[in-house]
């Protein structure tokens, strides 16, 4: 893949999420910024374990074998958080304490979408803390180390994209 295309594919545009109030333009975010914090919010552990769920969900995103229809769900998941956030308190989901973060879940999570999507965000937050470390959540086998477990063998040599 030439590097142009490797950067339009990486590149902001390819991520962003607009953020709409009403008919206006409140905001971007990108899905890495808002899901990372919000994975940690779902699953404290994750942060108390020092896993880097971000490296795992830019695998999801790029993956070869998951569903664009399941890729773009998740983007849809981040952009409906967000503009929850916006209606509710005039900022993103970043922005916000955490009471205000844990009412906002508690509300979307009511919600079809929602509680889908929550549900989606936690199972790729797990598989990252759980996967092997060459997939990028689960950094130094910390996930292991918590849950006493030994992986697997053989191991993956490279991750399977």
């Amino acid at each position: 893949m030439t590097t142009r295309r490797k950067f339009l594919q990486y590149g902001f545009l390819s991520t962003s999420v607009l953020l709409f109030d009403g008919c206006n333009l409140f905001g971007v975010t990108t899905p890495y910024k808002t899901l990372s914090v919000l994975q940690y919010d779902l699953v404290p552990k994750a942060k108390e374990l020092g896993l880097d769920v971000n490296s795992y969900i830019h695998i999801v995103l790029h993956h070869s074998r998951i569903l664009e229809s399941d890729k773009t769900f998740l983007k849809n998941g981040v952009k409906w958080l967000n503009e929850e956030c916006v209606k509710a308190y005039r900022k993103e989901y970043v922005n916000l304490p955490i009471q205000k973060r844990q009412s906002i879940l508690n509300k979307v999570a009511q919600t079809k979408w929602g509680d889908d999507f929550l549900y989606d965000v936690m199972s790729y937050t797990f598989e990252a803390m759980l996967g092997d470390p060459i997939y990028g959540g689960n950094k130094k086998e910390r996930g292991w180390q918590w849950l006493a477990f030994q992986g697997g063998e053989p191991r993956p040599k490279r991750a399977y994209l």
